[in-house]
């Protein structure tokens, strides 16, 4: 790079404002001379207003931000690490972490500001589909290794029974038989989202929405409420119309059965709101658009001893639930490349659909 500090935004804008991470080129006084456009957003202003000011002004503790200015002029260190809060125009300080690394440029430093709430969130997701890979292997796994000696026990007790003569021994092998198809479904259940083809087609998110809610309104036709919240600009995108009626189904169906109290009450509601997220990171990847479905109820929320389990298969917060649904709706979101998260507390549970957009 041969460029001067003073040409530093013509180079670095087209680059820098497609980035998620708050960005600062800095001169060696201090003075910032380009911010990236998440900067701008979070910050709250206009890059011009940003652009020409001290950027140890925009610290709640501007002497650290300086220490770690003058360490980057004098190569006192490659990278310069540090927690700090960022003060916002008319909002509360924000917990960074911030990152100050010299350039190749002589008086220029790099300040890249990470918020440790976005940190979080990018470690949680990681996580999660880490967790649902692993998942999804051991369940493939498990389950073909049920599967195979459920036929031998099958075909063994079906002979047995045409042997033996007394009713009673007769009622036995029929338990055995009953028991061993409700275990061949429960298998067949979890093997369903492998085996199914992924039929791919234009989607439209709200005609995948108003399926749902008529087949919840057909089974609560009184005190349940499904509020339609839409934002009708989203366009339409390639994926599995049917795969995505059963994941939304699945989790209204959820929902619907937590709210039992407040639908005898006749003041349950679930909310289907539609939104579109720009420059949004999800699974390890950044995204110019996408599609947020949040599926809102006014239930009980999730019990804490399965919160962090919750997309875990045959963990269920309610007796005689298979614990399947969800698991099964992770699957049909991550093939569709996009991510599933839940925030709930007492009296508001919301699930969170991401699916990029083109």
């Amino acid at each position: 790079m041969t460029t001067s500090v003073g040409q530093a935004p013509l180079i670095y804008a087209q680059a820098f404002d497609l980035l998620a991470t708050l960005v600062a080129m800095v001169r060696a006084d201090g003075v910032v001379v380009f911010a990236n456009a998440a900067l701008e957003d979070v910050m709250g202003v206009s890059r011009r207003t940003i652009e020409g000011s001290a950027m140890a002004n925009y610290f709640s503790e501007a002497q650290s931000f300086e220490s770690a200015l003058q360490g980057a002029q004098t190569n006192a260190f490659a990278t310069m690490r540090y927690d700090a809060h960022l003060c916002r125009s008319l909002q509360d300080p924000m917990p960074v972490h911030v990152i100050v690394a010299p350039t190749d440029v002589m008086g220029e430093v790099l300040v890249e500001l990470l918020p440790l709430e976005q940190q979080t969130r990018q470690d949680r997701e990681e996580r999660l589909i880490d967790q649902a890979q692993a998942n999804k292997e051991l369940i493939r796994n498990l389950a073909h290794e049920i599967k195979n000696p459920l036929g031998g026990i099958r075909g063994a007790a079906q002979l047995l029974q045409m042997e033996v003569e007394s009713r009673d021994l007769i009622e036995y092998t029929q338990v055995i038989i009953h028991e061993v198809d409700r275990l061949q479904v429960l298998v067949d259940r979890l093997l369903a989202p492998h085996r199914c083809p992924h039929v791919v087609g234009d989607v439209n998110i709200h005609e995948v929405c108003e399926r749902v809610r008529s087949l919840i309104l057909a089974e609560f036709p009184k005190g349940l409420r499904v509020v339609r919240d839409y934002d009708t600009s989203i366009p339409e995108f390639r994926g599995d119309h049917e795969q995505l009626i059963q994941t939304v189904l699945n989790i209204v169906h959820n929902a619907a059965q937590a709210l039992v109290e407040r639908v005898a009450a006749g003041d349950a509601e679930i909310v289907l709101r539609t939104r579109v997220s720009r420059q949004v990171t999800f699974g390890k990847q950044r995204y110019r658009l996408a599609l947020e479905l949040h599926v809102v109820d006014n239930g009980p929320g999730i019990p804490e001893e399965i919160k962090d389990k919750l997309f875990f298969p045959l963990v269920s917060g309610r007796d005689g639930g298979s614990g399947l649904g969800l698991n099964l709706a992770q699957t049909f979101v991550q093939q569709h490349h996009g991510l599933i998260e839940c925030d709930s507390v007492p009296g508001r549970t919301d699930f969170k659909i991401l699916i990029p957009l083109p």
